[in-house]
């Protein structure tokens, strides 16, 4: 069993009472009422607000799991959208309901009719990517699965069967589409990773390709060059290909070329193009849509996408309020996991451990593992901010009328090493006053409490942080000198999350060498761009230029051939292991890959922008004298945040270089 997960059950879930795992977002109870504060009066403006509100981004994802892409119309656009084929329509019976003010999690399927099949026919899932949107954490991750990984086949038995049954004791995970249709993959994604999940997309491959297009085209960073003519032969023998290295701007058919590639490399580094283009269509869509394009745009969405949701149908609501969290995001608030250790000959494997893994870092992106690998990699100190719970002292108060409510949270922390007190006085714990969130009021006058407040606000979201008023004469009495006061709001369903496990990382040694050689590359462009070229002069340890037959390792393009704007070179690094590492230069500053960073900081002297993937830095900018030089890591971000740092501060001008 070597790639099955189950949770759910037994020690590795936390029940809700039916023997199933209660991961945000859980399924509402249907006895719990909430008292939610009434909604403000609708103005002239809120109605005109709303109507501009409907042109908005795609739900969750376009193909491929593109987080945000692509404008909505009107209330029509989504009644398109909802699931209307029978296959979907049968899968979302088995979804997961979404529970309101937690995560949502959305299962991406990109499948692909076979030229010549008859209508109905199984196609071909070539894509599986969870997507987690959590507007508490202010997050979306990503996960995907390798096509060939080995796993058990589910189907359901019946419309109604929403836990299905084995089919294929193991097989490739994409046959679950060819078997059972979206259900088939929902069923088996559902049981390898214990997770509930609450909307289906499904995306043709032609939908996506003109989705590209009505864009105007999709700009990605190109890592190698990518070329294969299909003549029939053994050695080339799949699908024709014809990409240049760099920042460029693709076309639908170029941009799935992309993203389907893997020829030459494993599902593994197919799965990191394809979250590659998640982030770019959100960063360009998010930016740089034209409400011109929008009346093309949704017809072609509409005939290509549809959404199923667990327990009722999509509504306009729900398409406005994820459309505007994916464009809102901040950067560095986009995670791309991955499953570690997979191994693939003919097919893939993984362990259950690295699978748990992977799913345990899905559903609990943390922002703070970015701030502290960067201050890893720049040498400075990475800093306990809250202390541990064995030395915080928590009081509980019932804020939302349920028996029992502040009892239940003062057993469950307890169980998580936190003090817990009571009231003084034998004062009953029942708040002033009632809360539809949970409220965390800590202590300013003891040392690190709003670090407390925070790091337990992690696992009662959701949940609010707040100072003790000094004037809340009520709630002072029922404190008996806690650092934190902890009121139970209607949101409280009478679970919590674990502990995160924080690792705290260290710095390591940059792995680099010094060397010039890609000056001699660059000297006869010098006088063909607007700007001054820079040289790395500081290369990791294994990596050269790149030599393969047929691949350049430099080149040189107008960014935008139709518009012959602005110009860019592009030089590109093997580190032997069939990765590809790269340095970009080119004066198209406003670049929509420019637009995400996650910290801007000076390093003796010089401003750089670094992106981050997780704790992990894919990208480094360098930002000068009217241009920008990237540093850009592999796929699979290989190369060691000291590492990309070192080479960005290697950049040297091509006339300091002899």
């Amino acid at each position: 069993m070597r790639t099955t997960l189950k949770r759910g059950v037994g020690r590795g879930a936390g029940t809700n009472g039916n023997g199933r795992a209660v991961f945000p977002p859980g399924t509402v109870s249907a006895v719990t009422r909430y008292r939610q504060p009434p909604p403000p009066a609708t103005t002239g403006f809120g109605i005109f607000k709303r109507i501009l509100l409907g042109t908005v981004l795609v739900l969750s994802s376009l193909v491929l799991g593109a987080a945000a892409g692509g404008y909505l119309y009107t209330h029509q656009v989504v009644v398109h959208l909802q699931a209307h084929t029978p296959e979907v329509k049968q899968a979302q019976k088995a979804l997961d309901v979404p529970a309101a003010n937690r995560a949502a999690i959305a299962l991406v399927i990109g499948y692909d009719h076979r030229k010549g099949a008859e209508s109905g026919a199984p196609s071909l899932s070539d894509t599986l990517m969870l997507i987690r949107a959590d507007p508490v954490t202010n997050t979306i991750s990503l996960l995907s699965f390798p096509r060939d990984l080995q796993v058990p086949i589910y189907c359901g038995s019946s419309p109604s069967d929403a836990a299905g049954h084995v089919v294929a004791s193991l097989d490739r995970i994409n046959s679950a589409y060819g078997r059972c249709g979206p259900k088939g993959s929902l069923l088996t994604v559902r049981h390898l990773t214990g997770l509930p999940v609450n909307y289906l997309i499904t995306v043709n491959f032609h939908g996506f390709k003109e989705v590209v297009d009505k864009v105007g085209g999709i700009w990605m960073d190109i890592d190698r060059r990518y070329y294969n003519k299909n003549t029939g032969a053994f050695y080339n023998n799949f699908a024709n290909i014809n990409l240049q290295p760099g920042y460029r701007k693709l076309t639908g058919q170029q941009a799935l070329d992309y993203v389907r590639f893997r020829h030459t490399d494993s599902d593994l580094t197919r799965n990191a193009r394809q979250q590659e283009f998640v982030r770019a269509f959100k960063e360009q869509v998010a930016h740089n849509i034209s409400y011109r394009k929008i009346p093309s745009l949704v017809d072609t969405v509409t005939h290509n996408i549809e959404v199923g949701e667990g327990g009722h149908s999509l509504n306009l609501d729900q398409v406005i309020s994820y459309a505007l969290f994916a464009q809102g995001l901040p950067g560095g608030h986009l995670f791309q996991e991955k499953i570690a250790n997979v191994v693939c000959v003919n097919e893939c494997t993984a362990s259950s451990e690295d699978m748990q893994a992977a799913v345990d870092r899905f559903q609990k992106p943390d922002v703070q593992e970015t701030v502290d690998a960067n201050a890893a990699a720049l040498g400075q100190k990475v800093k306990e901010k809250a202390p541990p719970p064995s030395s915080v002292s928590v009081t509980a108060l019932n804020g939302n009328g349920v028996a029992g409510a502040a009892a239940n949270a003062s057993y469950l922390l307890a169980q998580r090493g936190y003090q817990m007190l009571v009231p003084p006085n034998n004062l009953s714990a029942d708040a002033p006053r009632q809360l539809f969130h949970t409220k965390i009021y800590y202590d300013a006058s003891q040392k690190r409490a709003k670090a407390a407040a925070g790091a337990l606000q992690s696992l009662m979201q959701p949940a609010d942080v707040e100072k003790l008023p000094a004037r809340a004469p009520k709630l002072r009495a029922l404190d008996p000198g806690s650092m934190l006061l902890v009121v139970i709001g209607q949101t409280f369903h009478g679970d919590m999350a674990p502990i995160p496990t924080r690792v705290v990382p260290k710095h390591q040694t940059a792995n680099v060498r010094f060397d010039t050689s890609s000056a001699e590359l660059l000297r006869p462009y010098a006088k063909k761009v607007p700007f001054k070229l820079m040289v790395p002069t500081v290369l990791e340890r294994s990596s050269r230029l790149d030599t393969l037959p047929g691949d350049k390792p430099l080149a040189y393009y107008w960014m935008d051939p139709e518009k012959r704007g602005n110009k860019g070179i592009r030089l590109v690094f093997s580190n032997g292991a069939n990765e590809y590492w790269g340095v970009q230069q080119t004066d198209f500053n406003a670049a929509p890959a420019l637009s995400d960073r996650s910290f801007h900081r000076i390093i003796k002297g010089r401003a750089y922008d670094l992106y981050y993937n997780g704790p992990h830095l894919h990208m480094v900018v360098l930002r000068r004298s009217g241009a920008t030089y990237w540093v850009v890591n592999t796929l699979l971000d290989s190369l060691s945040n000291e590492t990309m740092l070192a080479i960005a501060q290697g950049l040297k001008p091509l006339t300091s270089v002899h």
